[in-house]
């Protein structure tokens, strides 16, 4: 065991390590999913551009 996880349970600050990793996990999720996010959006911009080219393209040929 790590010298700062054993200093924790021999002190009684269990409630406090675990409250971290909640908050750790936590805030790496919100950030994996800000990034998921980003990634759908830039992909569902591409594909309204490219229905927006093939707008310009059929107006064209009418």
């Amino acid at each position: 065991m790590d010298d700062l996880t054993k200093t924790i349970v021999e002190r009684g600050d269990l409630a406090h390590l675990a409250l971290f990793l909640w908050a750790s996990g936590s805030s790496a999720l919100l950030v994996w999913s800000l990034r998921e996010m980003a990634r759908v959006n830039r992909h569902f911009n591409d594909f309204v551009q490219e229905i927006a080219s093939l707008n310009r393209l059929f107006r064209r040929e009418d």
